[in-house]
């Protein structure tokens, strides 16, 4: 049988047998891959919302997404759209795991899905109803539609994971906290699978108003498929965007028992605060720094090592010029030699699922050893750098890190790993 492979900081491997996205680009991950290795951008004017009197009008809408495809009617009506995306996530997910549960494994089981807002669209309808038309009108399901642990409580019931079931939310490193933290479930024996990642969908009249007030968002109206530019010095603000990512994580040597194909292995993860503003990034990067370095020291690698960096970047002035020099600080002159990208220039900032579908992209550059540009970066901030401009690169990718800051000092980082199965015993 395998022997239990432990991590550096203790416990057991854990890797990823699954994966599942819902984005601009696409509503699976292959979708998301082809459109993403092809420089194809998923931001346009937007047409779910009125955007007539918004100084921003366009963002990166999921296209097409059917609930029907996923969930019965009486399902889809009690979910908010957040919460739907991530269950079409999960099921592509679980689907390429391969995982069934019974009652007894199900209790090994659980639920981690973050996210930076949650339920906002539904929050408004109700209130809008109960204005408009009274508490008698006001749905039965209000509260379980609009709690932002709905998307984690549907999938435990989909697929009876009587684990822990929960909701994260740490704004636009939701989803990369959410799995880094349900990793540790399995690390440390809480769990042996986990359901993880993100979902958003904030794109309604408040947030982008709220957004466009605080000047956080881009205003290339005329041009939304080039407005997303991390890293370029003509970048004015990031692109708001909506979608999911799903990851299934298992203990090695559960997954290896039961046959499944693994895709990676999560090895690294810190979560760090700036404690400084609620929007600005610490000038000095201080809590970007210390989850990179951590997150570094929990996989037991040096910085030498990692092979692809997908940054946060974001498009706003401070962020990406405030990531790199944290990137440089935790790098030094290996900066210079591994591609740096920020795939937000083609799907926008899909903020509590931003870091869920980028650990996905890691995981696909891993295995591919392709890695995606950053389209829009005509006249990079620093020109020593390989920030993969306009078109995917070819590069071997054994070790993959993902960053991820948001809103009130959140710093998340994960780092991927090529598998490498553990000794076996004869």
């Amino acid at each position: 049988m395998a022997t239990t492979h432990t991590t550096t900081g203790g416990g057991r491997k854990v890797v990823i047998t699954g994966w599942g996205a819902v984005t601009p680009l696409g509503l699976s991950v292959d979708e998301t891959w082809s459109a993403l290795t092809a420089g194809r951008s998923g931001i346009a004017p937007l047409t779910g919302v009125d955007t007539t009197d918004l100084t921003t009008r366009f963002g990166g809408e999921v296209k097409d997404f059917d609930p029907s495809a996923h969930l019965k009617p009486p399902r889809a009506r009690r979910m908010d759209t957040y919460a739907q995306y991530a269950f079409a996530a999960a099921a592509e997910a679980v689907r390429q795991a391969g995982l069934v549960l019974d009652e007894d494994t199900g209790q090994r089981a659980g639920v981690l899905i973050g996210s930076g807002y949650g339920p906002m669209a539904s929050h408004a309808q109700h209130v809008r109803t109960l204005d408009e038309q009274g508490p008698r009108k006001v749905s039965p399901f209000a509260q379980i539609t609009g709690a932002i642990d709905s998307a984690a409580c549907e999938i435990s019931f989909e697929y009876g994971m009587t684990g822990p079931t929960r909701a994260i939310s740490t704004a636009c490193a939701s989803g990369a906290d959410a799995i880094g933290e349900a990793a540790r479930w399995i690390r440390y024996g809480t769990a042996d699978v986990a359901v993880a990642g993100g979902a958003e969908h904030i794109l309604n009249r408040l947030d982008l108003a709220s957004s466009g007030n605080a000047r956080a968002l881009s205003t290339r109206n005329d041009a939304p498929a080039e407005a997303s530019r991390p890293f370029d010095t003509g970048r004015d603000g990031f692109v708001m965007s909506a979608g999911a990512g799903v990851l299934v994580l298992e203990s090695e040597e559960h997954a290896l028992a039961r046959g499944a194909t693994i895709l990676a292995e999560l090895a690294g993860y810190a979560s760090t605060s700036d404690a400084h503003h609620w929007t600005a990034p610490h000038p000095e990067g201080r809590g970007a720094r210390t989850a990179m370095a951590a997150a570094l020291a929990d996989a037991g690698l040096q910085p030498a090592d990692v092979d692809y960096i997908n940054a946060h970047g974001t498009s706003t002035v401070a962020n990406d010029r405030t990531e790199l020099d944290a990137i440089r600080a935790v790098f030094g002159s290996h900066t210079e030699r591994i591609p740096i990208s920020s795939t937000k220039s083609m799907t926008g900032h899909m903020i509590g699922a931003a870091g869920a579908v980028e650990a996905i992209v890691a995981g696909l550059a891993i295995r591919n050893s392709v890695v995606p540009p950053t389209i829009n970066c005509h006249d990079p901030i620093d020109q020593d750098v390989n920030f993969v401009p306009h078109q995917a690169q070819e590069h071997r990718v054994e070790v993959a890190m993902s960053n991820s800051f948001g809103f009130g000092g959140h710093n998340a980082v994960l780092v991927l790993r090529a598998h490498r199965e553990a000794t076996r015993e004869h």
